[in-house]
């Protein structure tokens, strides 16, 4: 029989990934995995049964080919969710949380009267369901809609918002096709990859069309930005995720299209990853701040 530590020893992976694999493996539900990694440290010395051995030793493989240890565990925990995904969808990045707190921070507050019309998210490119359902989740006075190009990423993020009882209204179709309302803010994760980045051959276990867009990686940005004056509310707010060396072509683009008070939030590591803008027209009340 092989012991737990080595069959870490020999997993050919990350010692963090093999832990979390290994538990995977053992059956432990995946949102207990890291707070189950104690086990393993404590009990490096208790023997792995085979069949757990072999179903281990493949996860390892897996990983060391380079698929995103959530799609072998099939989970991701994002905004304090733990969300279902596979390879249907992006996994969702911490930097993306960024995009997330940013339409919180321009949403108003809870409703001075129960009359008062509550605050419309749209989510263009929902993937998983990511950003829609952490921002209905953190605000359940929000509502929220999500859209996807894509029935089979939208099955997953339907999936995970039946999950977790959060109420979204999703819709297929690419970009604005579907909608037909307007909304406070409008935030999206969009394809940014431009389609010869060599950086495409370290994602190739996720679905290419999730993230690449045209020559330049600007693509879809470009078609966001110049369709989204027409689905926003007087006052309300266009938020956008793009590349870390994007920021100046997508302030441009916002400047093109109108928008005012164009700003942009920086993620984790310092680069400009998100830029913002309003729209202001009709004399109206600002909807957001």
């Amino acid at each position: 029989m092989t012991s737990v530590g080595d069959a870490l020893r020999t997993a050919g992976v990350e010692r963090l990934d093999g832990q979390l694999l290994l538990l995977h493996a053992m059956g432990v539900p995946p949102n207990e995995l890291a707070v189950r990694r104690a086990w393993l440290l404590a009990h490096g010395e208790a023997e792995v049964p085979g069949e757990t051995l072999a179903q281990f030793r493949q996860f390892a493989q897996r990983r060391a080919d380079g698929e995103p240890l959530a799609y072998i565990t099939r989970h991701k925990e994002f905004f304090g969710l733990d969300l279902g995904v596979d390879a249907r969808v992006l996994v969702p990045r911490p930097d993306t949380e960024l995009l997330v707190q940013w339409a919180l921070d321009v949403l108003h507050g809870p409703k001075a009267a129960s009359d008062a019309p509550s605050p419309t998210v749209l989510d263009l490119g929902t993937g998983s369901g990511a950003v829609a359902l952490a921002i209905r989740h953190t605000r359940p006075d929000v509502l929220v809609d999500a859209v996807d190009a894509s029935p089979q990423a939208l099955q997953v993020a339907q999936s995970n918002a039946l999950a977790l009882g959060l109420d979204i209204g999703f819709l297929q179709g690419s970009w604005f096709a579907p909608v037909t309302s307007c909304y406070d803010c409008i935030v999206s994760n969009p394809p940014y990859i431009a389609n010869q980045d060599p950086h495409l051959a370290a994602l190739r276990h996720e679905p290419r069309q999730a993230l690449v867009a045209g020559p330049d990686g600007l693509q879809d940005l470009r078609e966001i930005i110049r369709g989204a004056m027409g689905h926003l509310c007087p006052g309300g707010w266009l938020l956008v995720e793009h590349g870390y060396d994007q920021a100046v072509a997508v302030k441009a683009l916002f400047e093109l299209a109108g928008f005012v008070a164009i700003t942009c939030r920086r993620d984790l590591s310092g680069h400009e990853r998100c830029t913002g803008g309003r729209v202001i027209r009709d004399n109206h009340q600002p909807l957001v701040k």
